[in-house]
């Protein structure tokens, strides 16, 4: 098979590789996955769109030059062209060769940037949701309900139960509406973090004594998976992050028992997360 012919399988084995992943509905991590997880929110539609424009650009990209490489090679090498051309200036060729990388960069510059506002924030959210990193969990703060607390700490492995994944699976889930436009403060109080949920498309630092702003809105109901992707510690692999994503009449009965199960206006009742996951406070440099 000819290198042209490879490439178009790779690229038809990864589109086929998405398209199923998408009609599987995986909301984590699967075995042999190619592609993103399946987008669940607005946002993760558009970065795959933008995805998808960005790989046919470098495609075409990538087809040109090989072909251009092989024409040079062939065209110009010894025994057909004994006698080398002395020209040192072709002002068509520089002016192409200028030119169409700037129209590239524009091609690709514009729905960018519409992207990067589209993620950056909104004003008239639904409701909103505060995400606090420490070492190393998660605590959530509901303030337009009750600004009720809760703290979410990895199950380990004799805790996890049948269909919860190893290293993602969370003590207290976060519970969220579907179609609803909900605003994400992030934050923390020790280290950088970062809070990360691939499905939503979503990756914002978690700053000590800053908030960082996004939105989301989420289109199918389901769990997702996500983690802490800023090396943070020891215990950076133990802090990930469990979404549900419910109806809004589901969400309505679950605040409705969040209120009483979680209401508290202090500290977190966890305690610190080390006395709960022995094995960290083994690791190197865990205090």
């Amino acid at each position: 098979m000819t290198i042209f012919g490879r490439i178009g399988v790779f690229a038809v084995a990864s589109t086929l590789a998405t398209s199923l992943a998408g009609g599987a509905g995986a909301d984590q991590p699967r075995d042999w996955q190619m592609g993103f997880q399946p987008a669940a929110s607005t946002t993760m539609e558009r970065i795959a769109d933008f995805h998808n424009l960005l790989l046919v650009i470098i495609t075409l990209i990538t087809v040109f030059i090989i072909l251009l490489l092989l024409y040079v090679m062939i065209r110009f090498s010894e025994r057909r062209n004994p006698t080398p051309s002395k020209t040192t200036h072709n002002t068509l060729i520089e002016v192409l060769w200028t030119t169409v990388p700037v129209v590239i960069l524009v091609i690709i510059a514009i729905p960018s940037f519409r992207l990067l506002y589209y993620t950056d924030r909104i004003e008239d959210a639904d409701m909103t949701i505060k995400a606090i990193g420490h070492q190393w969990y998660w605590s959530y703060e509901y303030p337009d309900h009750g600004d009720f607390t809760f703290d979410a700490l990895m199950l380990t492995d004799d805790e996890l139960k049948e269909g919860q994944p190893r290293l993602l699976a969370t003590d207290n889930m976060v519970v969220l509406p579907i179609d609803t436009r909900i605003r994400l403060l992030v934050t923390a109080d020790d280290v950088l973090h970062n809070f990360a949920l691939p499905a939503f498309g979503i990756k914002l630092d978690a700053n000590p004594g800053k908030i960082n702003e996004t939105w989301v809105q989420i289109t199918r109901e389901g769990t997702y998976y996500g983690q802490c992707s800023e090396i943070c510690g020891a215990g950076h692999s133990y802090m990930p992050i469990s979404v549900k994503a419910v109806s809004k009449a589901a969400f309505d009965e679950w605040v409705a028992q969040a209120k009483q199960k979680y209401a508290r206006a202090g500290e977190p009742e966890a305690g610190p997360y080390l006395a709960q996951v022995p094995r960290l406070a083994q690791a190197p440099g865990a205090e």
